[in-house]
């Protein structure tokens, strides 16, 4: 049975903190426009209150989430229990992105292991709590985190990643300028 709360109780916040996985879901205004989930895994989500939590986002093929949070600042964040008892827990809210060498990151980052690749921190403001049985998720072992994006990473250069990253991470698929797009727009 589903069950709505104003703000993550402490339960919630202890169910997060197990998970090794979680599923960030945004979307543009436009009928047309496409629906984006995306799995962050690695120990990249901080809790701060029971209406706030942030994220250290890493480098990727796309940037959906930060041009849609640019548009219209929804958000969902999706936990499952893989294991142990079942559960679905799901944050809604209102987010933002936060761009490195700005007051904000300088202020943030300190509460993150930044890890190779990191390009933003996606903070959010959550204005509901959502559980529900989660019977049909299936159970799977947690073996452990991949690699592979950060040896990717590392195997590139200050100058490479910033370069893909404008080539990659500046618009959404729908043209949605993002907030690493629009900090390279000359002015």
């Amino acid at each position: 049975m589903a069950k709505n709360f104003p703000e993550m109780l402490p339960q919630h916040q202890e169910f997060i903190r197990k998970q090794k996985i979680f599923f960030v879901g945004s979307a543009p205004l436009t009928e047309d426009g496409h629906v984006n989930l995306s799995p962050k895994g690695h120990d990249v989500l901080r809790i701060f209150s029971p209406n706030e939590v942030a994220y250290l986002d890493l480098t990727g093929s796309g940037n959906e989430t930060s041009a849609h949070l640019k548009e219209n600042g929804r958000i969902t964040l999706m936990f499952l229990a893989f294991e142990g008892a079942p559960m679905i827990l799901r944050l809604y809210g209102k987010g933002k992105t936060i761009l490195p060498d700005t007051p904000e990151w300088d202020n943030m980052s300190v509460n993150f292991d930044i890890l190779p690749g990191a390009r933003q921190i996606i903070k959010v403001r959550i204005d509901l709590v959502k559980t529900s049985c989660g019977f049909s998720v299936p159970l799977f072992s947690y073996q452990a985190e991949r690699d592979t994006l950060q040896k990717w990473t590392n195997n590139k250069s200050e100058q490479e990643l910033a370069d893909y990253r404008l080539q990659k991470n500046s618009t959404s698929m729908d043209g949605l300028i993002s907030p690493i797009g629009e900090a390279n727009i000359p002015r």
